[in-house]
């Protein structure tokens, strides 16, 4: 269940806009790291699940376990946290002013997020990832799909009723007929209602929809905004 830490524990907390995907690998980066480009002064986290065993991939690229601790971990600052090539590296290099990575067992998981969002000290932060939604509510939450994948991993399936727009990260040769194919496939979960849909074509309308979002949040005038989201 969703914690309500935002306003419980944090009474002036950031606005939070996350981003998550329904599969690996359909560029919820990309699209974050974009978004942060619209949003210059904004923060971002990333979060990294980790275990004491291997998880089957490849260590180099994944595994976090020498890095775990008995409390969760959580890097922040470019010192800490900038790597080439790696998403924290691409956070910096699309204009956030300071990144925080959380890296926590699944245990550690919820105080490590509490942590970092308790660090921001933005008026806004970008979160990537669909775990994330499980412990602290966005204001607004991103899923990031591709046409050609009609995949649904568990932490996104978790997620949906949490999801406020949809964003196709891909153009597919079949078009909105691909579009629609996995809207059926994400409507045969029965867990997501009639939502606005974007693609990079439309990106703009996607930035414009948030800032207005977040300016009525800051404004506490959220009113028509918040019926149309």
């Amino acid at each position: 269940m969703v914690s309500n830490v935002n306003s419980a524990v944090l009474p002036q907390r950031p606005i939070i806009i996350a981003v998550g995907g329904l599969t690996s690998n359909v560029g919820k980066t990309t699209l974050l790291c974009e978004l942060l480009r619209a949003f210059p002064g904004w923060e971002a986290i990333k979060t990294t699940r980790g275990h004491y065993r291997s998880c089957g991939k490849d260590p180099h690229t994944c595994c976090v376990s020498d890095l775990l601790e008995s409390e969760p971990v959580i890097r922040s600052g470019r010192e800490l946290t900038y790597s080439p090539g790696k998403d924290t590296g691409r956070y910096w290099d699309a204009g956030a002013v300071n990144v925080h990575w959380v890296i926590a067992t699944d245990e550690q998981v919820a105080s490590g997020i509490e942590n970092a969002v308790g660090r921001v000290k933005a008026k806004g932060v970008l979160v990537e990832g669909n775990s994330f939604t499980e412990y602290v509510q966005p204001d607004f939450f991103v899923m990031v799909a591709r046409p050609d994948v009609l995949k649904i991993k568990t932490t996104a399936r978790k997620a949906l009723n949490r999801v406020s727009a949809l964003y196709f990260s891909s153009e597919h040769e079949g078009g909105d007929a691909a579009i629609k194919a996995l809207i059926l496939q994400i409507n045969s979960e029965g867990k997501i209602r009639h939502l606005p849909i974007f693609t990079p074509r439309n990106l703009p309308a996607l930035v414009s929809r948030l800032r207005d979002f977040s300016s009525a949040l800051e404004t506490g005038n959220l009113g028509q905004t918040q019926l149309e989201v």
